[in-house]
């Protein structure tokens, strides 16, 4: 088949998601690619019976279309799909340097300097806002989260897995009701307890995503005991002692201002809040952003010794744990249907 072809055969995966798996493919002029293979599952069916089969293939071809619709530098570009009959691909470009989660967990997290985290979140959310007030009708990406923010070789950040979203079919609808998808850890509370899904519901992921920038931690992080604790409640104690250096990701050494983390913090948390209402929209988050980075282009560079001091305060520095029990949810390879249980095993009710 020509998705065959154009990815050697399948030989280089490159990643795998709740929809399928990513192989490194190029086109005739050399440009390199990732495709997507589709699983029937990611849109809810089941493989077997013909009209099953049918449905999937038509709606899969419906997203695959919204996604040629879609443009913006912060979206991971759209090249074409394919669906022979067979087996059904997603193509876009492909982006050098992984997706965010994995960058920030790699050895070339030690050189991402506040003013790159700043540009990455920047990014994002300028993707984000583009799908919640740039198209027409508003997508809301429901699975935002590091994984599904690629970076490119110069760092630039896009969001990915925008296209089998939720798309809203009128412009003036406060919500959708739908059932719960996303990611443990991510996953707006509000929207887990009243299945009513808008764009504040990803606003509050996105949250979770600026709190792993600033932290260097996962949304959900194993303790030295092995419990579980969300990156939220890993960073509240500091907040209420007024110690930032204990909140940043300590690769950084203490090399940022002061101001712009405060600011990149207090944006963060309130993408948390408990009720969406209050949450800010995506058009405040980027404005908020960009004030960040101004008060980090308007610093002054510390000095080595001001750094090493840094290092050895956070040495001494360790929030209280919180404990974490494990509920029941059914896994569609990284994203996941929330089916029962308490809450905050998945995401905290944000103060």
């Amino acid at each position: 088949s020509e998705v065959s072809s154009i990815t050697n055969n399948f030989n280089k995966v490159i990643g795998k998601g709740g929809f399928g798996i990513v192989y490194l493919g190029s086109l005739e002029d050399g440009t390199e690619i990732a495709v997507k293979m589709i699983n029937d599952s990611s849109f809810g069916k089941s493989k077997g019976s013909s009209s099953s089969s049918t449905q999937v293939s038509k709606e899969f071809q419906v997203e695959a279309e919204l996604l040629l619709t879609v443009h913006h530098r912060n979206l991971a570009s759209f090249v074409g799909y394919c669906d022979d009959g067979r087996s059904m691909a997603l193509i876009y470009e492909y982006m050098a340097n992984g997706n965010l989660q994995d960058y920030l967990s790699s050895e070339n997290a030690e050189d991402l300097s506040w003013e790159k985290r700043l540009h990455i979140a920047i990014d994002s959310a300028q993707g984000l806002e583009y799908l919640h007030h740039g198209c027409r009708p508003p997508i809301v990406h429901r699975d935002v989260k590091t994984a599904n923010i690629l970076l490119n070789d110069n760092l630039e950040a896009k969001i990915a897995d925008f296209g089998l979203s939720k798309v809203f079919p009128e412009d003036d609808l406060s919500h959708v009701v739908t059932a719960v998808m996303g990611t443990p850890g991510y996953v707006d509370p509000e929207y887990y307890n009243t299945f009513k899904l808008n764009e504040k519901s990803d606003v509050y992921s996105f949250g979770i995503v600026l709190l792993e920038i600033i932290t260097g931690r996962r949304s959900i992080m194993k303790t030295d005991d092995g419990d579980k604790m969300n990156v939220v409640h890993y960073v509240e104690p500091f907040l209420e002692t007024g110690d930032i250096d204990g909140v940043v990701d300590s690769r950084l050494h203490g090399d940022f201002s002061s101001n712009s983390a405060w600011k990149f913090v207090e944006v963060a948390m309130s993408c948390v809040r408990d009720r969406g209402t209050n949450r800010p929209t995506t058009n405040q988050i980027v404005s908020d952003l960009k004030q960040c980075l101004a008060a980090e282009l308007a610093r002054e560079p510390k000095i080595l010794n001001e750094k090493k001091e840094v290092v050895k305060e956070k040495q001494v520095t360790k929030p209280p744990i919180r404990n974490y029990s494990s509920k029941e949810y059914n896994s569609m390879s990284g994203s996941v249907s929330l089916t029962f249980g308490d809450y905050n095993t998945f995401g905290p009710t944000a103060r």
